[in-house]
């Protein structure tokens, strides 16, 4: 059977039980953490026993293996979610390569690739290849999926290079993606015209969010191409309450789409978006945006919205394993 790289090296993609296939361990920019954390919001032992706290309650709740699409944009550091990941034996942590941003390409590839200031092939696609085949920097681990975004502008002329450098990327290593939508702007579907363009297997393409949307018409486009549909944005009820998150899902398996659903929270241990007031801020703002809130809560809403036990392992085991095989 195949296996998938995980920070504590490969396993075989039939123990990654139960999975989540969307959520981060720590959203922390370096530059922001080091110019202005330090001292102030961030205490570096506490975060990472806060974080081995989390995940291991999270682990005991049934849930084997989480799926973590940090790469650069939004802060990945590998050796701190190494630290954690050696602390909570019962959870396998899936690691990825990308560039999140939503509309430029960072600085540092500006100027280098085909005809540019430096002409010579695209560098992501290279440094993409590496993190997936050799590993991330020099910890050992490798990334197992690739992630970018295509937000509610769409592609802008850096988007649309990161998200080629992706598509190429899956073409040369077979590597699955992840991208990050905007539903409300329905980019889903510019995301898949240009990944189908480029060659990439839609199977292996999870389109992120698509759960903050229950326009049926929408998600039944995405998912007829083969793609599947994230709906991992529970507990963050701003963007859809969860009630109508679970109608929706409920209404797309009794359509035959639950081998295209993939649940999740896009939760975190730590977000540095709102400094020292996280923890305060979604105790007020999501008290439900936490990585147990499906096993808690979701799981039996679905069960008594006509959703069946097959379902729902299709989604939170199956689903994951075909994607990472």
């Amino acid at each position: 059977m195949p296996t998938v790289e995980t920070l504590r090296g490969p396993v075989d993609v039939g123990e990654l039980g139960q999975t989540l296939m969307h959520e981060h361990v720590f959203v922390v920019a370096t530059e922001h953490l080091d110019n202005y954390g330090k001292g102030a919001w961030w205490d570096e032992e506490h975060r990472v026993a806060d974080a081995v706290t989390k995940l291991n309650a999270v682990a005991a709740k049934g849930v084997r293996t989480i799926v973590d699409p940090t790469v650069w944009g939004l802060g990945r550091y590998i050796p701190r979610v190494q630290r954690i990941a050696e602390q909570v034996p019962g959870l396998h942590i899936i690691a990825a390569t990308g560039i999140y941003s939503y509309e430029e390409l960072p600085h540092q590839y500006e100027h280098r690739g085909p005809g540019l200031i430096f002409d010579c092939p695209d560098p992501m696609i290279d440094d993409f290849v590496r993190d997936l085949t050799e590993g991330i920097a020099d910890t050992g681990v490798k990334a197992a999926f690739l992630k970018c975004v295509v937000e509610a502008k769409g592609l802008t002329p850096g988007v649309e290079r990161i998200c080629r450098a992706v598509a190429q990327t899956h073409v040369r290593t077979g590597a699955p993606i992840t991208v990050h939508t905007n539903s409300f702007a329905q980019s889903g579907l510019i995301a898949l015209d240009l990944f189908a363009k480029e060659g990439v297997d839609l199977r292996k393409v999870v389109v992120g969010h698509s759960g903050d949307s229950n326009d049926l018409d929408y998600l039944m486009r995405l998912a007829d191409t083969g793609a599947i549909l994230g709906m991992d944005r529970f507990g963050l009820d701003v963007y859809n309450p969860t009630a109508q998150r679970v109608a929706t899902i409920a209404a797309l398996c009794q359509r035959g789409y639950a081998d295209r659903m993939v649940l999740s929270h896009d939760a975190a241990c730590f977000m540095d978006y709102f400094g020292g007031a996280w923890d305060d801020t979604l105790g007020t703002l999501a008290p439900n945006w936490r990585y147990d809130h499906i096993h808690d809560d979701v799981l039996a809403a679905l069960l008594d919205s006509g959703v069946t036990d097959d379902q729902i392992e299709q989604m939170l085991v199956f689903n994951p394993k075909r994607y990472f095989s």
